[in-house]
């Protein structure tokens, strides 16, 4: 008997232990799951600190086929409203900025050989780079989806 609440009280603590290791209270989430959009049709996918950006299908529906994708390095540190790479189509090139500072933590290489993915999936596959978001602040001044598309009507 005095085994099996020995046994008890420990899965009890180690039970409780990794319910703090799975939820600190010290640690607060930038946010948990957000999608933003720019004026410039950048679209920007937030999970904790770490941000997705890529073009919305309203921009890559105004380059046409996308034919060339330039993308910075891993480590590179962006600024909000800066160029960080440049998609270039068979009827224009154009930058794409960066909707918050931070540094690069991924590319997406694929689209170096295979650019016209942003043009059959620009808000999934088709994204450009992971950001680890350095100013939370900054999300204040972007669009929701609604605002996006209330944007593009008046545009």
């Amino acid at each position: 008997m005095a085994g099996r609440l020995c046994v008890r009280s420990m899965c009890r603590v180690v039970l409780q232990q990794s319910a703090i290791a799975r939820h600190p209270k010290h640690v607060t989430p930038i946010r948990s799951f957000a999608v933003y959009y720019t004026k410039e049709h950048e679209w920007i996918n937030v999970t904790g600190n770490k941000a997705v950006i890529g073009i919305t299908d309203h921009a890559q529906e105004s380059l046409g086929e996308v034919v060339y994708v330039e993308l910075p390095e891993v480590g590179t540190e962006v600024e909000v409203d800066d160029p960080f790479g440049t998609v270039e189509s068979v009827k224009a090139a154009s930058d794409v900025m960066s909707p918050v500072d931070g540094v690069v933590t991924k590319v997406n290489d694929v689209l170096t050989t295979s650019p016209a993915v942003v043009n059959k999936h620009p808000e999934s596959d088709g994204w450009m780079v992971e950001v680890e978001i350095s100013d939370e602040s900054q999300l204040n001044a972007l669009m929701d989806e609604e605002g996006y598309l209330n944007f593009l009507k008046e545009e």
